[in-house]
């Protein structure tokens, strides 16, 4: 069965690039990785929206390379520099770090930028149940998906953390690296839709189904009503909304202008037109920085993360 699904990376279409590229033989797709799994920090992280941290932090695999290629992305330095950082784990490595992070006690397991790895993941997922895993999984993604790998990742998902960047291919083709995002998410949150028709906190606080990110861009505000209007005619009845405006380029080269109170309020005007109630805004104004360095053991705010051990245990041995 493992090498069934392992096959998968040998004429590459695990992301709607369809690179069609054998990463079996280490040729490397749009996401800039082949089949060799690379991890790029692992550990708790208290960042994300409460149901998903919980008490001790969301339990977060970071891998390395993504389909996208986000002209301001946070996390260029893993998924989208052309030397990205990260280190190569086995799949039984891989489920290994799963249940470090269950035993450092996470609160769920969060694949963070796993598409492209879907196969490996899955496989190393078996592996970790075998050994006593069970965290809810969550699957944290920019949303840029092909529906078929999404079939085969979709039974082993508890929680769905999608990015919709954008429904306008102006702002997709500026922010995104693709015109055609805007596009492509709407198959996929139709399909996401059909899977998981009801979002809830379960009786232990954790969340189940679907959450739908959404960072307001820049100069963008009237992108981002509309989207607002599609997911209340799309979403609102099965998924949860989290709406986050503290865009910060990551490498400082860029000015933006700040998105404003009047803009803010006119959100927010928007969520009580459209009764979008179930769900979570960032407050404006905030002033930690959340752009990671993953050149550090611990990428994140002082304390807001811990580190998984056995992650910087195959990291020293690695680079030795």
């Amino acid at each position: 069965m493992e090498e069934l699904m392992l096959n998968a990376y040998r004429s590459c279409r695990l992301c709607p690039n369809f690179c069609n590229v054998d990463r079996l033989a280490g040729k490397f797709g749009r996401c800039g990785e082949t089949a060799e799994v690379r991890v790029a920090w692992a550990g708790l992280h208290k960042g994300e929206e409460p149901p998903i941290t919980g008490e001790n932090g969301s339990g977060m695999i970071f891998f390395s390379g993504c389909p996208l290629n986000c002209a301001y992305c946070q996390n260029h330095q893993i998924s989208t520099d052309e030397n990205a950082l990260g280190i190569v784990v086995s799949i039984e490595e891989l489920a290994s770090l799963m249940l470090g992070l269950q035993d450092l006690g996470a609160t769920n397991l969060n694949m963070v930028t796993g598409t492209h790895f879907i196969p490996s993941i899955i496989a190393a997922l078996q592996i970790a149940r075998t050994k006593g895993l069970v965290l809810d999984v969550v699957w944290n993604s920019s949303g840029f998906e092909d529906v078929t790998a999404l079939e085969m990742i979709d039974p082993y998902i508890d929680v769905y953390l999608i990015d919709v960047k954008t429904l306008d291919s102006e702002v997709g083709a500026k922010f995104c690296g693709l015109r055609r995002y805007a596009q492509d998410i709407k198959g996929v949150m139709q399909f996401l839709k059909q899977r998981h028709e009801r979002t809830y906190v379960d009786e232990k606080g954790n969340l189940k189904g679907l959450l739908v990110r959404h960072l307001v861009f820049p100069t963008t505000l009237e992108a981002s009503l509309s989207f607002l209007e599609y997911f209340a005619e799309e979403l609102k009845e099965c998924a949860f909304l989290s709406l986050m405006v503290q865009f910060e380029p990551p490498k400082g080269d860029i000015s933006f202008p700040p998105i404003t109170q009047e803009e803010y309020d006119t959100l927010l005007v928007a969520l009580e037109d459209l009764q979008i109630e179930e769900g979570f805004v960032q407050e404006l104004g905030e002033n930690i920085s959340w752009i990671p360095d993953f050149t550090q053991e611990n990428p994140f705010p002082e304390g807001f993360a811990t580190p998984l051990p056995y992650f910087q245990t195959l990291k020293r041995s690695l680079l030795r």
